[in-house]
C-alpha cells in the first residue's frame, strides 16, 4: 500500500527554552527532525511532506540532502491546521495520509508498518495510534464508548477530571485516507482551550459520519514519548544510545560497558573492535576491524584502519589512524592528521595538519604542525616544529630514515633529508642534507669550583 507521509516539525518547543527549532536540537549527533525522516524512507512513502515554520529556513537546510518536499505553515494555529497546509501538494493523492511528528524520534518502524496493514486488512478510514501511560499527564485521552470502540480524543486542558483518569492516550501518529482527510479538516473549529485547531477532531467527526475507525497500541510506551523539554531529550538520548549500542554489538563489536560508551547514530564500527568504558564516538567516524579503544578516548570525524589501538585519555578529530597504527596515551590528533601504516604517536604529543609516515613515532612530550614526516623516522621527546612565524603558517618536512634527538625545534619552512641525523637539543632553521648530522647547541662550557665558591660566599653573608 503506497502511502503518503507528512512530519509535523513548525513548532517551537516553547518548554526546551532555547534559540534553536526544537526538531533541531541534535540527538546521538543527528538534528531530531532526521529520526522522523528516515523512519517514513523505510515506509512505502510515495512522498514526505515535512510542514515547517519557526526557523524554516534553517530546518529546511538540514533536509536539503533528504528526498522531501517542505511546506510552511504560515500561522501556528494547531496541528489539524498545519496539516491542512498540505492539502495543495496532496491535491491528486487518494491514497491514506501517515502523520508523524518531527519530536517524536524513537518510533518503530514495525509499530508504524502495523498500523498500515490493520488500515488495509480492516478498510479503515482512520486509524490511530494509542498507548498506556502510568502517568499520563500532558497527553490528549482515548475516551470509548461501554462497548470499548474509540469515540474522541480530548486534550488534557479540556478534559473533565473524569477523563482526566484515563490513561490511554492520543500518541499523535495518524493514518488517514486523503479526501476523508481534508475534508474534514476544512470544516475544524477554534472553539478550545488553546484556541486552535486540533488535529484530534478528526477523531470526532470519523464517528459522527459512520466512517471506519481503528486503534493499535504501540509495544512500549518510550517509542512514542515526545520530546518537550531538556528533561525529556536527555532521556531520549540515552534511549537512542542504548539502540546503537545494541546494535554495534549484535553485529560483532565488544562495548565493555555499554552504558558508558556513548556513539553517535552516523558511526560505523568494525568487527572484533574492542572499546572499553567512557569512550565517545562522534559524527561520521569510520573504525575498522580489531580495533582497542581504552577508556576516556574521543573520537570525532575520524577514520581508523584494522588494528588500530587507542589508548586511555586521547582527544582525535578529523583525523586518519592507518592500519596498525597507535596513539596515545593522553595524545591530541587535531583535524588534518594521517598516522599511516604502523606510526606511533604516544604520550602528550599533539599533531595538526601532520602526515606521519609508516612506521615513524613520536612517543612523548611533541607538537607536529603543519609537518610531513617520511618513513621509519623517530622523533625525539620534546621536539617542536615551529610552525607560526606570527603572520603565517609554514611546513617542516622531514624525509625518510631520519633520527630527531630530543628537544629539538623545528622553525619552519625547513626540510630534512633523507637518512639524517639531528643532536639533541637543536635549533634548525636550515634545510639540512640527506645523510648528515646537524646540530645547533651552545657549547658547553665548564667552570671548575665555581658552585664551591659561590656557596663560600653565601655562607659569609
Amino acid at each position: 500500500m503506497t502511502i503518503a507521509t507528512v512530519i509535523l516539525a513548525a513548532g517551537q518547543g516553547k518548554r526546551m527554552k532555547s534559540k534553536r527549532a526544537k526538531v533541531l536540537h541534535p540527538i546521538a549527533g543527528r538534528p531530531m527532525i532526521l529520526y522522523s525522516v528516515e523512519t517514513a524512507r523505510q515506509l512505502p512513502s510515495d512522498r514526505i511532506i515535512v510542514v515547517v515554520a519557526h526557523q524554516a529556513e534553517a530546518v529546511k537546510s538540514v533536509l536539503e540532502a533528504r528526498p522531501v518536499e517542505i511546506v510552511h505553515q504560515g500561522r501556528l494555529l494547531g496541528t489539524g491546521h498545519a496539516v491542512l497546509q498540505t492539502q495543495p501538494a496532496l491535491a491528486d493523492f487518494k491514497g491514506p495520509v501517515l502523520i508523524l511528528n518531527g519530536d517524536v524520534p524513537l518510533i518503530a518502524v514495525e509499530t508504524l508498518q502495523s498500523m498500515l496493514k490493520l488500515h488495509r486488512d480492516q478498510g479503515a478510514d482512520l486509524t490511530l495510534l494509542t498507548a498506556t501511560f502510568p502517568n499520563p499527564e500532558g497527553y490528549g485521552r482515548v475516551i470509548r464508548d461501554p462497548d470499548g470502540d474509540p469515540i474522541a480524543v480530548i486534550e488534557e486542558a479540556d478534559a473533565t477530571p473524569v477523563q482526566r483518569g484515563v490513561r490511554e492516550v492520543n500518541t499523535g501518529f495518524y493514518l488517514v485516507n486523503a479526501p476523508f482527510l481534508f475534508e474534514v479538516l476544512k470544516e475544524l473549529k477554534s472553539d478550545n482551550a488553546q484556541k486552535e485547531y486540533y488535529l484530534t477532531d478528526i477523531i470526532g467527526a470519523a464517528v459522527r459520519t459512520g466512517r471506519k475507525l481503528c486503534t493499535v497500541s504501540a509495544r512500549d510506551t518510550d517509542e512514542v514519548t515526545g520530546i518537550n523539554s531538556r528533561a525529556d531529550l536527555a532521556l531520549i538520548e540515552k534511549a537512542i544510545a542504548r539502540r546503537i549500542a545494541g546494535r554495534h554489538m549484535r553485529e560483532g563489536v565488544t562495548l565493555l560497558d555499554p552504558e558508558t560508551t556513548w556513539i553517535e547514530a552516523d558511526v560505523t564500527i568494525g568487527r572484533d573492535t574492542v572499546i572499553y568504558p567512557g569512550v565517545r564516538i562522534e559524527g561520521a567516524s569510520r573504525i575498522g576491524e580489531d580495533c582497542v579503544i581504552h577508556s576516556h578516548t574521543r573520537i570525532s570525524n575520524c577514520r581508523l584502519g584494522t588494528g588500530v589501538t587507542v589508548r586511555d585519555s586521547c582527544v582525535l578529530a578529523e583525523s586518519v589512524i592507518e592500519d596498525g597504527a597507535a596513539v596515545g596515551p593522553f595524545a591530541h590528533l587535531r583535524s588534518g592528521t594521517v598516522l599511516h601504516k604502523g606510526a606511533r604517536v604516544g604520550n602528550f604529543v599533539e599533531t595538526k595538519k601532520t602526515e606521519l609516515g609508516e612506521g615513524s613515532k613520536a612517543n612523548h612530550l611533541t607538537y607536529l604542525g603543519d609537518a610531513v614526516i617520511g618513513k621509519e623516522v623517530n622523533i625525539g621527546a620534546g621536539t617542536i616544529t615551529c610552525n607560526y612565524d606570527g603572520l603565517n603558517k609554514h611546513r617542516t618536512v622531514i624525509e625518510d630514515d631520519v633520527f630527531v634527538g630530543s628537544d629539538t625545534q623545528f622553525v619552519a619552512p625547513v626540510r630534512i633529508g633523507r637518512g639524517a641525523v639531528i643532536g639533541a637539543g637543536s635549533t634548525i632553521t636550515k634545510d639540512v642534507p640527506p645523510d648528515s648530522l646537524a646540530i645547533s647547541r651552545v657549547p658547553q662550557e665548564i667552570k671548575k669550583d665555581w658552585a664551591k665558591r659561590k656557596k663560600k660566599v653565601k655562607g659569609k653573608r
